[in-house]
């Protein structure tokens, strides 16, 4: 890279240079200079070899890229079942841009060779050709019809949950915040509970109505565990700009708008152990190691700690420019086994019992603070402040 990086500063010196002669020839009183403004045979022919030239730069530029940059890591490495036909849908794309760019870039160029500027020799002019209009029209109308049908087929695929899958299917709330994601699992009866910004109150930071029978086994993480093989049915509400749910991985993107709960599902395919046990997931980590293990060098010698090994884990970022730490709003996802998701899920504490225990632990913080003043009594430490409603 450094090496072609030259070679275009080189160029770009040389074309400066000769640039440089041009305006030095221009600044001389008499001689033989053109002042015409009116391009001269010799200057049409440069101007063409030129349109050859850049057009080899091109061909150039993308052969080194796809030598070096051509192995397409994000469309080998998806872990959900629809992940493969939104890869394909993408690699049909691309080798059709890639063609039109090729065949077109050389027509463009080769007929501006072919046809500059030539003293007595007069452009040849016709109003329209239907035929010619015809095949380019159709053409691209064709193509694009067929990617636009193909594209609805995958998104249809994809979208559609019918009844039997969602009966048998995870369904977790995704909230988004600045600058940070909560899931909310639907616990054993598969339903969330209702829930409303109105209702956020202490440790209840989800705004979860306390009153909905279905939101009484509802409990949250910070860290998104999903089992391998089942369908996960996501939930997204955001509390308050406009963010959007993205996990590369899994090809699934989803908009989080305020005011509106929006959904998108998929089946996870490959755990996250099997995921960094893939040769190609092994170079990639080793490859970022190294570049850290570099930098750490630096970073001790000026009295900074070095770099924490990188390992591989699925993440939840945010694809909408949510505000100024947008870029560090991500969350983990760990997909297990269904037996380590079982083992995952014993233990938890639901969010019903949180905000419970939360107020009677600021019950007795009041009461203790109402009694007399005793110098052998403890100072009672401050709580947070949580939802005064008892729980029905």
């Amino acid at each position: 890279m450094t090496t072609l990086m030259v070679l275009i500063v080189v160029v770009l010196l040389a074309i400066a240079l000769w640039q440089l002669t041009k305006i030095f020839d221009l600044t001389q009183v008499g001689g033989n200079v053109n002042n015409s403004q009116v391009a001269t045979d010799n200057d049409n022919k440069v101007n063409g070899y030129l349109m050859f030239g850049f057009l080899g730069f091109i061909y150039l530029t993308t052969i080194y890229c796809l030598l070096n940059y051509g192995h397409f890591p994000l469309m080998s490495d998806s872990a959900s079942e629809h992940g493969p036909q939104v890869d394909n849908l993408m690699m049909i794309t691309m080798v059709l841009i890639f063609a039109v760019q090729t065949i077109t870039q050389a027509l463009l160029h080769y007929f501006a060779f072919k046809y500059r500027g030539k003293k007595g020799q007069k452009a040849l002019y016709f109003a329209d050709n239907n035929k010619l209009e015809f095949i380019w029209s159709i053409i691209p109308a064709i193509v694009l019809a067929g990617l636009i049908l193909y594209g609805l087929y995958a998104w249809t695929n994809i979208m559609f949950v019918d009844e039997k899958d969602s009966d048998d299917a995870i369904v977790i709330e995704l909230y988004a915040q600045q600058f940070n994601w909560e899931a909310r699992y639907s616990g054993e009866d598969g339903v969330l509970g209702k829930a409303n910004v109105r209702y956020i109150e202490g440790v209840n930071n989800l705004g979860v109505d306390l009153s909905d029978p279905n939101a009484q086994d509802d409990f949250a993480s910070k860290e998104l565990h999903i089992p391998k093989g089942k369908r996960i049915i996501f939930k997204m509400r955001s509390q308050d700009v406009l963010h959007s749910a993205y996990m590369p991985h899994f090809r699934a993107q989803m908009n989080c708008v305020p005011g509106m709960v929006t959904s998108f599902s998929f089946i996870p395919s490959v755990t996250t152990a099997e995921m960094r046990d893939k040769p190609a997931m092994i170079e990639k980590v080793a490859t970022i190691n190294a570049i850290r293990a570099k930098k750490s060098i630096d970073l001790v010698a000026s009295g900074q700690p070095a770099l924490d090994p990188y390992t591989f884990d699925y993440l939840l970022l945010c694809n909408k420019i949510c505000g100024t730490s947008h870029y560090n709003m991500q969350m983990k996802i760990v997909v297990d086994t269904p037996e380590e998701y079982k083992i995952w899920l014993k233990d938890k504490k639901t969010i019903a019992l949180a905000v419970k225990t939360a107020a009677d632990e600021a019950k007795a913080s009041k009461e203790g603070a109402t009694q007399p003043n005793d110098s052998t009594a403890v100072k009672s430490k401050d709580t947070t402040v949580v939802a005064q409603a008892e729980m029905k």
